[in-house]
């Protein structure tokens, strides 16, 4: 009996159909660029040769976009056959365990109450207590961050046991008490209504300490510093609560103490529970709450700050990511590995569960992660710049669990250890259950998983490295850590877990494999764990596992499994997207270019790969495309010269087939058409700033040898949330990003007032043959227009103001066309010589794969 199966409802029959479609489609395209290339245009020879050039790239970026999606599947995750296979009648459980790292680098960008949110939800999940454990990685070394994640766990102790007794959902407080209505779940009304006012209670009085931190902190360090004495220009220490001296950053940065230059910190917040349940004392005149039948035992939560060093390269999310893999190896090691942005929190209790179902079923030893979809809340209604990205998410990952599996996308991504250690897969089929014939040609060879009879010196008798997939220096200096790696390869990951003592010994061995020289002359960034050299080191990652061919898989359950903010700023937005689309470039740039790919990535997996490494690329003809024709007006050549009937036949079937190929797609993932509209919006807005950008700075990179930086996208709102939610989606923060797209706009506007003022100054007698260019030119607008809305603040609250703002351009630009003579020559009418060309723009697709094509 497997633990995931595959939803059937009609997937081959629309499969089918999209194949079908994609090949009429293909060779439509095919005849059109022959006609085009056939009929050139003398008038403008290099407008002609730079829009064949452009449509080429188009249909092969929207044909790498197609082709992995030739075999969607859905699968679910069967919970109840979980249960039964491993869940036991005594209330234990054979789970393996679970490693959960949450990573937060600035406590003021990264907001600590939403990272203190995420960490209870983890502690509450429906999961074996002995077998779950939290650590908060914290990149920034600050007291307040530790301070925080301390209330945190004395809250947890009243949150965890009510959402066990009630089955409370989600297991975030911050969101569960912002519902406005609570089903309820447990045995008596009246006695769960007491519950939750009292933890409610509770939970005003947590937010109220967490957000009086900064100012205890400080407080308490002056008083410590002042009765030492200090004299002016000597370092003031911050202190930690119980009189010691905090060892990370301080308040007033200190040599030794200030961010990117401080100790190494592992502290152990709630230590490793009991593996038998431990019920709650009952109620009483001190404590109302009656925890008399629930087990009050709480998962280990680890408090993580590596050490930072001037000179060392500390390559910021992934090197935190790797320095929590070597520590949760020394204190816990778990097979399984779960990764969570600190504004993620768990909303389904049983996500950790659905995400195991994965490991755990059959031929699922050949996976190597499971990728959830990242879902987001506090997104304005009308999602204006596309924030949900349900088509990427909900189409193109979805899809691409018929072939080797999605890619790594970064938070709730479900991991196994040991294919972050370099190991390969016990066995390889490419093939995946589109083309399993493939397994056999494309893989060259068949891996066995070592068994636990190997001794290390047989191992090293035949040449191998014992349990290890590479040399034991290549994993660090820890001998405490190299001897975790053969535990965490053991067959059988859901045998009895041995107990976690975190005594003096093991706390300092965890603090010396998260020091900054520990990585020096290792395999770790390259070979190990997650990858440097790339912004999104998560896209790389997942490369690096499937190309040794391991496989992965999508995990989409409802309620959602967690749900995390998004930057709803249009400029948080378009640096974000900036930061992605560099770092796809880098990757392409890179010796993980997927071209050069081993042969056992599938091949359609590859051409996914090389998809989403060469999207950026589309922004350099996408900017000819909105501006050249709008331009046309004004010089009179145009792209296509005379378009015949044939023309149009092909035309039609291009845009035809690619509308319905939309309608299945869009059905098949189960987002709805204004969803996927809206993707197409902010898909031109981020082509013509983010994806330019991205282009230009990854080519200085690459010439000029000069490292890219960039600034953390801040989760923390500008506006008045108490007033309006969506207050900073308002909020204007100009940025060179913003510079193209404003330009992109006035041509348009421009363009089609210039068109409007030939016709009507008898220049051009015929609407028909502008009408074509004009109705692209507004597409373009339409296009821009949540931009548009974005760069005009608080008055784009009122979306007549663009309109007018656009009209006012336009009649503006057509009456000063009409009466400064030495523009269009006096007299009104006169030759520019020859017939007119006519040309128009067609552009569809989703948020990161779009395609345009030329209408007349």
């Amino acid at each position: 009996m497997g633990l995931a199966a595959c939803e059937p409802k009609e997937a081959s029959l629309k499969a089918s159909k999209f194949r079908v479609l994609i090949f009429v489609r293909l060779i439509a395209f095919t005849l059109f660029v022959i006609w085009r290339i056939s009929h050139r245009n003398p008038d403008a020879l290099w407008l002609w040769v730079t829009s064949i050039a452009g449509e080429f790239w188009f249909g092969f970026s929207w044909l790498l976009d197609q082709l992995p999606k030739l075999n969607p599947i859905n699968r679910v995750p069967d919970l109840a056959v979980l249960r039964q296979r491993f869940d036991r009648a005594d209330g234990t459980s054979r789970l393996p365990g679970l490693d959960i790292f949450v990573t937060t680098a600035d406590p003021f960008k990264e907001p600590i109450l939403s990272t203190a949110n995420s960490v209870l939800s983890i502690l509450a999940a429906d999961y074996p207590v002995e077998r779950n454990t939290c650590y908060l990685s914290d990149d920034s070394g600050m007291l307040l961050t530790y301070e925080a994640m301390a209330e945190a766990a004395k809250f947890a102790t009243v949150w965890v046991p009510f959402c066990r007794k009630h089955g409370i959902e989600p297991r975030g407080p911050e969101s569960y008490f912002e519902l406005k209505s609570h089903p309820y779940m447990g045995r008596s009304q009246e006695d769960f209504v007491n519950d939750r006012r009292r933890v409610r209670k509770e939970y005003d009085e947590f937010k109220a300490r967490i957000n009086g931190l900064e100012h205890d902190i400080k407080q308490r360090s002056d008083a410590h510093n002042a009765a030492r004495g200090l004299k002016d220009g000597q370092p003031r220490a911050t202190w930690m609560a119980d009189g010691t001296q905090w060892e990370g950053t301080w308040v007033e940065p200190a040599e030794n103490h200030r961010k990117g230059d401080h100790a190494g910190i592992v502290q152990v917040l709630v230590n490793h529970p009991s593996h038998s349940r431990q019920l709650g004392p009952p109620a009483s005149a001190d404590n109302p709450l009656d925890f008399s039948m629930v087990d009050v035992r709480l998962p280990m939560l680890v408090y993580v700050s590596r050490e930072k060093r001037p000179g060392f390269n500390h390559e910021k999310k992934a090197g935190a990511m790797n320095a929590l893999t070597r520590c949760s190896a020394v204190l816990t090691n778990s097979p399984f590995i779960l990764n969570l942005d600190c504004d993620h929190y768990i909303n389904n209790s049983q996500a950790l569960r659905a995400g195991i179902c994965f490991m755990l079923g059959r031929d699922s030893d050949t996976v190597a992660f499971v990728q959830f979809p990242q879902r987001f809340e506090g997104v304005d209604p009308t999602d204006l710049y596309a924030n949900h990205n349900r088509i990427f998410f909900d189409g193109t990952l979805r899809a691409l669990d018929g072939m080797q599996g999605p890619i790594y996308v970064g938070t709730g991504c479900l991991f196994r250890r040991v294919t972050l250690y370099g190991f390969d897969p016990p066995r390889i089929n490419v093939g995946g259950p589109c083309f399993p014939s493939l397994g056999g040609m494309f893989a060259k060879a068949r891996y066995e998983k070592p068994g636990l009879e190997m001794t290390t010196k047989a191992a090293v008798a035949k040449g191998k490295h014992g349990f290890l997939p590479l040399p034991r220096k290549a994993y660090g200096k820890s001998e405490a850590f190299v001897d975790s790696i053969p535990r965490a390869s053991h067959p059988s990951p859901f045998a009895a877990a041995a107990a976690v003592v975190a005594d003096e010994a093991t706390i300092s061995e965890a603090v010396a494999v998260t020091t900054a020289a520990y990585e020096k002359k290792t395999g770790w960034g390259s070979n190990i764990g997650w990858v440097y050299g790339t912004v999104t080191e998560d896209v790389v990652t997942g490369y690096r596992m499937h190309i040794k061919g391991w496989r992965s898989r999508y995990c989409s359950i409802y309620p959602h499994a967690f749900i995390g903010t998004a930057p709803i700023n249009l400029t948080e937005r378009l640096y974000q997207v900036l930061r992605w689309s560099t770092g796809s470039l880098e990757i392409f740039f890179s010796r993980n270019n997927p071209l050069f790919g081993s042969t056992f990535l599938h091949p359609l997996q590859r051409v996914a790969y090389i998809n989403i490494t060469t999207y950026p690329f589309t922004a350099i003809f996408l900017i000819f495309y909105t501006t050249v024709p709008a331009l046309s007006f004004v010089t009179g050549h145009f792209i296509v010269q005379r378009p015949t009937t044939m023309f149009y036949v092909y035309l039609a079937i291009v845009l035809g087939t690619l509308l319905i190929l939309a309608v299945l797609e869009v059905k098949w993932a189960g987002v709805t058409v204004f969803e996927w509209f809206r993707n197409g919006q902010f898909w031109m807005t981020a082509s013509c700033s983010a994806y330019l950008a991205a282009v230009c700075q990854v080519l200085v990179k690459v010439v000029f040898r000069r490292d890219i930086s960039f600034k953390l996208t801040s989760k923390q709102p500008a506006g008045d949330e108490k007033k309006d939610p969506y207050a900073d989606l308002y909020v204007v923060r100009w940025t060179w990003l913003m510079v193209t797209p404003i330009i992109i706009i006035l041509v348009n506007i421009v363009g089609s007032a210039v068109a409007f003022a030939k016709v009507v100054d008898g220049e051009w007698t015929h609407w028909l043959k502008v009408a074509g260019g004009v109705f692209f030119n507004f597409w373009v607008l339409f296009h821009l227009y949540p931009f548009a809305k974005g760069i005009l603040g608080r008055h784009g609250k009122t979306p007549v103001v663009v309109l007018v703002w656009w009209a006012f351009t336009f009649v503006i630009t057509a009456v000063l066309y009409i009466n400064i003579p030495h523009i269009h020559g006096p007299g009104g009418k006169h030759a520019h010589g020859g017939a007119m060309g006519r040309h128009a723009h067609h552009h569809a697709g989703n948020n990161k794969f779009q395609e345009i094509y030329g209408w007349p």
